[in-house]
């Protein structure tokens, strides 16, 4: 059988899904979640083969739920907004449904799937540096220890590289996040932070003050009284993010 969970917070649209499913008696409807923190609790449970997986839902997004996953099961989106096509077909997720979908059009969904063979990996989704990003992000979701923190970009006051990981610092502590440094350069609106070394990615209202340092080198001082190196390629943009 093939272990599938439903992950949508509209009702009608979770009952579409299992009554198309019905005709297809290999697949094993496990759990119906209306949010993101259901659908990954749902996950980890029963470790399912594919998932259906609306985007834009309450408290977290699929999207961010994804982030949250170590494993990944294969994915079909079902959303109402066309305008998240682009990063599921990017990353070779099995399929897109668009609401209100039709069973012709879901059934082809279903044979993408039985084509693929295995669950395909949207962690390139998660983890792209280059795809273009029609919206900046608003809020950062992560595990803290047992926890889920959701983190607002406006209380965000710098990002430091810590290998594979970003340490993301804010009034409250320091949290890390399994991105890349290059990851939030890209996907942070860049009027607000700006990378100013190849380990800092700072915002750019935090900033007080740059002091010059050594030979051909400067620091900024934050509100907070951090210092952050800048690096020599890093000062022109810091310059021009600050209209100087």
């Amino acid at each position: 059988m093939i272990k599938t969970i439903i992950i949508d917070d509209e009702p009608l649209a979770t009952g579409i899904v299992q009554e198309y499913l019905v005709e297809n008696k290999d697949f094993e409807v496990l759990a119906v979640c209306h949010d993101g923190f259901e659908g990954l609790k749902a996950i980890h449970k029963h470790q399912p083969d594919l998932i259906f997986l609306d985007v834009q839902m309450p408290k977290i997004s699929g999207f961010e739920m994804l982030e949250l996953l170590e494993e990944l099961p294969a994915v079909i989106f079902t959303t109402a907004f066309d305008e998240y096509a682009l990063q599921a077909f990017e990353v070779h997720a099995i399929d897109y449904l668009l609401k209100p979908f039709s069973k012709e059009r879901f059934k082809k969904a279903i044979e993408k799937y039985r084509q693929s063979g295995f669950a395909q990996n949207v962690t390139d989704l998660l983890n792209n540096e280059n795809v273009d990003v029609k919206e900046y992000l608003s809020r950062v979701v992560l595990k803290d220890r047992n926890d889920i923190k959701i983190i607002p970009t406006q209380d965000i006051q710098y990002l430091e590289a810590n290998d594979d990981y970003v340490n993301i610092y804010t009034k409250e502590g320091k949290y890390l996040k399994n991105k890349t440094l290059s990851y939030f350069e890209n996907h942070l609106d860049p009027e607000v932070f700006v990378r100013v070394h190849r380990s800092y990615l700072v915002k750019i209202a935090e900033i007080t003050k740059i002091e010059a340092y050594k030979k051909d080198s400067h620091i900024l001082l934050l509100k907070s009284g951090v210092k952050i190196p800048v690096s020599k390629t890093g000062y022109p943009k810091l310059k021009e993010a600050l209209g100087i």
